[in-house]
């Protein structure tokens, strides 16, 4: 805030990490004792996985888009593709993210509200109509049901004649933190990770581009979290998921290689910046120090950024453009591999084609204008991005410790220690905004008196779940019930053995079978998780 024309200059970032005045090359040189000195490409990886950075190959601009049906949505696809986006990611409304049809009661009124829906393998394949999948890589932000949605999308390639073998893409499939900070859970913690390793042996030995599992931080920082705890908790399941690998006999070379993180990009600009190359090493470390993996390609931590939602606000509705590209110039800088910009009307709706537009426009200007992805890490070697990049290694590296003492990621959720403290983090950045230490421009400070100009939203029409209904009562009338029922009986007589759940997916899928058909089948056998109140 200005008072009386100065600035009351807080003497610690975001995190709460104490801030010097400035910075200086002792400062540096002790940080080089926790970073070491190695170039980009060179384990730890703090300066980046690529020698060359992106000079060879920019990353991939990947928007995230999907709403109402999923012929709108591939029209949306195409309009950006059509721009120069260089690979689709895809969000699913409500009722897909926890495995229920549209025409499900407990559907009523979310269909096609938030991201696209998807009952059945005709919408996937409408979803992605005139999209070459051999070319174009495909991200799905999408967890509980991952495994069905991978299968519908396989069913796809396989109606095409395209071999499983060229598809590249992602699944989020990341359910820990579903429990921690997202709620789209549907399976109790154990069959969960079930899924997760079922997805990861399949794809090891029939899908081999594709990266089995997006560990998100993005959404421990929207509930609230500090970028420690959104490294920390991130990292701490990633653990996770590789001791279950293990467990399940996987090979965790092969699968480490295609895990890959989503992150935040915040407000703070240093601390952001820091945060990935923090990430990077503390990442390279437990997989070559706690699994004991060899293979360069195993410890290089891959990942996909997307600029902070919970930043945006309704309040001026512009400023969130300079956000946007604040937090987008952040992740450059920090060596994102893939990058997702938010439209400046997000805090009101899903974005509209032209604030879409606008956001992919963002960055590519950063990309090839401004000159910042001709040289890798560029901010190396300063003083004071440096020591904060160490600093993070070390507080978040305790805060790992934290949660192992715990008996790690799974135990640290199931006792809700780890969603008290993210909530701890969020109450205590919400009371810094109240009490004005925080300043969100436009709303705490500087705010007009009048009001604003009103903006065009996206907005869902009420008619898209009745269509969408009529849909899938027209497959279910056409498909071949018997077959159907066959490949049900077989998810369900998997899903109670040991057998890998992909192949009867696809099969399933293919038959016709809805997602809530399926996930019924899996509801049956696994039952389902009820949170309980944290004290």
């Amino acid at each position: 805030m200005r008072r009386n024309g100065r600035r009351d200059e807080r003497a610690e970032n975001a995190s709460g990490i104490p801030l010097e005045p400035f910075y200086s090359a002792s400062d540096a040189a002790e940080a080089a004792t926790v970073l070491g000195t190695a170039p980009p490409g060179e384990y730890p990886y703090v300066r980046g996985i690529r020698r060359d950075g992106y000079r060879e190959r920019l990353w991939t601009m990947r928007q995230y888009a999907g709403f109402a049906t999923a012929a709108e949505s591939n029209a949306r696809y195409r309009y950006l593709l059509a721009r120069g986006t260089t690979g689709l990611s895809v969000a699913f409304d409500l009722p897909t993210q926890l495995g229920y049809d549209s025409d499900a009661p407990l559907a009523s009124g979310e269909v096609g509200k938030v991201g696209v829906a998807i009952d059945h393998v005709r919408d996937m394949e409408t979803l992605f109509d005139e999209i070459p999948l051999g070319e174009v890589t495909v991200s799905m932000t999408i967890n509980a049901p991952a495994a069905i949605l991978l299968a519908m999308l396989l069913a796809v390639a396989r109606r095409r004649g395209i071999a499983f073998s060229t598809l590249g893409g992602t699944i989020q499939n990341d359910v820990l933190k579903e429990y921690v900070a997202r709620g789209t859970y549907i399976f109790p913690p154990k069959p969960s990770m079930r899924l997760v390793t079922d997805v990861m042996g399949y794809c090891a030995s029939d899908v081999p581009r594709w990266n089995t599992i997006s560990i998100s931080g993005y959404h421990i920082r929207e509930a609230g979290s500090t970028a420690v705890e959104e490294i920390a908790f991130t990292l701490s399941n990633a653990k996770a998921y590789l001791r279950a690998a293990k467990d399940a006999g996987l090979a965790i070379d092969a699968v480490a290689q295609r895990i890959s993180f989503f992150w935040n990009a915040h407000n703070d600009f240093f601390e952001e910046i820091a945060k990935f190359r923090a990430a990077r090493l503390l990442w390279a470390r437990i997989v070559r120090d706690d699994f004991a993996c060899a293979d360069p390609r195993a410890q290089m931590l891959r990942f996909h950024t997307q600029t902070g939602g919970s930043t945006l606000t309704a309040q001026e509705p512009d400023n969130n453009v300079v956000r946007v590209t604040l937090q987008a110039l952040a992740a450059v800088l920090g060596g994102t591999q893939s990058l997702h910009t938010n439209g400046k009307d997000e805090a009101l709706a899903l974005p509209t084609a032209e604030a879409a537009r606008l956001a992919l426009r963002t960055q590519q200007i950063i990309g090839y204008e401004s000159g910042v992805a001709k040289v890798a890490d560029p901010l190396a070697g300063s003083y004071y991005l440096e020591t904060l990049t160490a600093d993070l290694v070390r507080r978040a590296g305790d805060v790992i410790r934290e949660v192992d003492d715990l008996g790690g990621s799974v135990a640290a959720i199931e006792s809700g220690w780890m969603q008290a403290r993210i909530a701890e983090s969020a109450y205590r950045a919400q009371q810094a905004i109240e009490r004005g230490d925080a300043v969100v421009v436009g709303v705490n400070a500087f705010a007009e008196s009048h009001d604003d100009p009103p903006i065009a939203l996206q907005r869902i029409d009420a008619a898209v779940e009745r269509d969408q209904i009529a849909r899938l009562g027209r497959s279910r009338a056409e498909r071949d019930a018997v077959a159907v029922r066959s490949r049900l009986d077989d998810v369900r007589a998997a899903a109670a053995g040991s057998a890998n759940l992909m192949p009867r997916l696809v099969e399933a899928a293919d038959a016709g079978a809805t997602i809530g058909e399926i996930c019924d089948e899996l509801r049956a056998v696994f039952g389902t998780h009820v949170a309980e109140a944290i004290a």
